[in-house]
């Protein structure tokens, strides 16, 4: 039996075989969905409206947290919709447009984290030219350059997945959709989905990590040179936020790859936990990381938080 393929919305899945217990495991979702919104909404809005904090970093760091917002916002209200009143269905249109967005902001995550990579190799191996290097102009280009990749880079098997029949179930097996979850529903040629994306990961993801480890290497290399340790302590200091915030992102992405790739008798149950855990941890771990360990982030929280005083 085939489906309409033009009007035959596509069903998504909450926790399959836990369905009575949906309600529970929505409670924990939507506490850490409370918690990035607050989490990543202040970062923005301290670093818009303290001028202290007007510095590329910060530029960079604002740019991870808005990313951060939007696969969250991309992927929550669907999550919870499933979960909390049972609305499954979704149509295709909106399917691929939360598969491009999901996607796209996956990729411009990675970008960003090479960006402030770059920030802190110009701020440690060339601090006097630090001001010159990195301009507002400067940021904003690098900014827009790493959408415009992410963004166009994805587009490709977007725009082929109109155009594929789908005449097997329409069932998806997450609660939001994700291209490779979409394409095995396809009765059509689907080589080109199956080998753009592994093409697009080397040529994105992994060569930004390759790159930021370079970039690293000589760091290090600089703070080794510093004389003083108390010069060395400080500059790697700078550092530690962003690499909290590599290793919770591309360890995440290392987890759900092997996953996917060769956890085929592993229970469908762990799978979908751990798509989770690469949507929602590292948007909710990357504001408490640069909490801890900045403290202009730090004084802005405290600044913000303070009731002010009243006279007596």
């Amino acid at each position: 039996m085939s489906f309409n393929t033009t009007t035959s919305p596509f069903l998504l899945t909450g926790f399959p075989g836990m369905d009575k217990a949906h309600h529970w495991i929505s409670f924990p979702l939507l506490v850490v969905y409370i918690s990035i919104l607050l989490g990543n909404g202040t970062i923005l809005f301290l670093i818009r409206d303290d001028h202290n904090l007007h510095e590329p970093m910060y530029y960079f760091l604002a740019m991870l947290a808005a990313a951060d917002l939007g696969v969250t916002l991309t992927t929550m209200p669907t999550v919870l919709g499933v979960l909390w009143l049972n609305h499954r269905k979704i149509g295709r249109a909106a399917c691929f447009f939360q598969a491009y967005l999901i996607h796209t902001l996956s990729i411009v995550e990675s970008g960003v984290l090479l960006a402030m990579a770059y920030d802190r190799f110009v701020a440690i191996c060339h601090p006097l030219r630090y001001t010159s290097i990195l301009t507002n102009t400067r940021v904003m280009k690098i900014g827009m350059g790493v959408l415009t990749r992410a963004s166009l880079s994805i587009m490709p098997i977007i725009i082929r997945l109109h155009w594929f029949p789908y005449c097997r179930h329409h069932v998806l097996s997450h609660a939001f959709c994700l291209h490779q979850d979409i394409i095995k529903l396809a009765c059509a040629n689907i080589t080109f989905n199956h080998l753009y994306p592994v093409v697009l990961i080397f040529a994105t993801v992994l060569l930004d990590f390759f790159i930021i480890s370079f970039s690293y290497i000589l760091i290090l290399k600089t703070v080794m040179g510093l004389v003083s340790g108390e010069e060395r302590a400080k500059a790697l200091n700078t550092c530690v936020s962003h690499i909290g915030c590599i290793l919770v992102f591309y360890v995440t992405v290392v987890g759900l790859t092997l996953i996917h790739r060769f956890g085929r008798h592993v229970p469908h149950v762990v799978h979908i936990t751990m798509s989770y855990i690469y949507f929602l941890f590292p948007p909710f771990m990357n504001p408490v990381i640069y909490s801890i360990k900045t403290q202009q982030i730090q004084r802005g929280i405290i600044r913000l938080f303070s009731l002010p005083r009243t006279r007596a």
